[in-house]
């Protein structure tokens, strides 16, 4: 296997960015390698590489890891991003979970139709505004501090920016009514690593295109609709 970890999904975010965004903060260099066929997905499972028969799947330390969170939370402890201490670890899961259920929401914006995606839009931005974002606005208000967690960079951090950039591409503005979220997309956004990985020419996905939904749709045999919230 690989020294550097090995990531086998599509070619657009789906439940690979977060972990695309994990390891870009940690400054861990990852090969990928994209799901373009169904035979190459058909060869996956075959060889016993898809645990639970689905991808993300991320080869790293010897392991073929599936299941986003379980990976997520390796990456975060093996590179120090998952506090220091059993409560910080609570916390950080806490957050984590709470921005992963608003980018729930927009996981399948790109398959659903054109009339539906209005409304999910709207729906997210409202999500968004609220019950998520007053929640981080409220703690970093209330602790003062520059990191949701301990003061120090953790998955939390990450992965509530990378919610943000995705609610604001929903609805530029977004973020309007929040002084402080706003001061903290700009502090992470600043740090190197992160700085690194929004520019240009990174591993960062663009927003999910048409080609995106059709090769997903291919690989894993997606001929129903997908409805909004």
């Amino acid at each position: 296997m690989s020294a550097k970890p090995k990531l086998h999904y599509f070619d657009g975010r789906g439940k690979m960015e977060s972990i695309r965004w994990l390891l870009a903060a940690a400054g861990v260099e990852f090969e990928e390698e994209f799901l373009e066929t169904r035979d190459q997905y058909e060869k996956l499972l075959q060889g016993g590489s898809l645990l639970f028969q689905q991808v993300p799947m991320v080869e790293i330390d010897g392991m073929r890891m599936v299941q986003t969170r379980a990976i997520l939370s390796y990456i975060a402890a093996k590179y120090n991003l998952y506090g220091k201490d059993l409560k910080e670890r609570a916390l950080i899961d806490m957050y984590v979970g709470g921005t992963d259920d608003l980018m729930g929401f927009i996981l399948m914006f790109p398959f659903l139709s054109a009339e539906d995606k209005e409304k999910q839009r709207a729906f997210i931005v409202q999500k968004a505004i609220s019950r998520y974002f007053p929640v981080y606005e409220k703690v970093l208000k209330d602790h003062g501090q520059d990191f949701l967690v301990g003061n120090n960079f953790s998955w939390a951090d990450v992965h509530l920016l990378e919610a943000i950039l995705m609610v604001e591409e929903k609805k530029s503005d977004v973020l309007s009514g929040f002084p402080q979220l706003q001061a903290f997309k700009a502090r992470i956004s600043s740090i190197p690593a992160i700085k690194k990985f929004l520019e240009p020419g990174s591993q960062r996905k663009p927003v999910p295109d048409d080609k995106y939904v059709e090769t997903v749709r291919r690989v894993l045999c997606m001929y129903y609709d997908v409805k909004a919230n």
